[in-house]
């Protein structure tokens, strides 16, 4: 998600809450959230009010990534983690989203199928039966 707004223009400046919101696209209230569960850093305070540096808008953008990929509150505080740390973790988040592509891959040929299908029942459908067999072969 690019971020809104000319970025130059607060590049080294401290914004509202209600800027680095517009900036992003993302709610005050998301910002909050995360600064809650140490997901960002603590910004600074003037007068009461939460300033924030440029860079909170580019850690936002990568949070609504990690977002988008699947990566749980937890996951995506082990991501912000050390390189070496985070390893494991990723490791094991690309295998899962593996098999989901693989799981939605077969989605995708099912539902394709089935538009196409002239059997009533698709699971009287002989082709539909071929490919069932093929997904459950460990090389399909």
């Amino acid at each position: 998600m690019p971020l809104r707004g000319d970025e130059e223009e607060v590049r080294g400046m401290l914004m509202t809450i209600g800027r680095l919101s517009e900036m992003t696209g993302v709610p005050a209230s998301a910002i909050r959230f995360w600064e809650r569960h140490g997901l960002l850093p603590e910004p600074e305070r003037r007068s009461g009010q939460r300033r924030y540096p440029p860079e909170a808008a580019r850690r936002i953008v990568l949070l609504r990534k990690c977002q988008q990929a699947g990566l749980t509150l937890g996951e995506i505080r082990e991501f912000q983690r050390e390189r070496s740390l985070r390893q494991e973790m990723i490791r094991g988040k690309v295998a899962e989203i593996e098999r989901r592509m693989v799981d939605l891959d077969h989605a995708h040929q099912l539902l394709t199928h089935a538009l196409q299908c002239g059997e009533e029942d698709i699971v009287e459908c002989p082709k539909f039966r071929e490919q069932m067999a093929r997904w459950r072969t460990p090389d399909a």
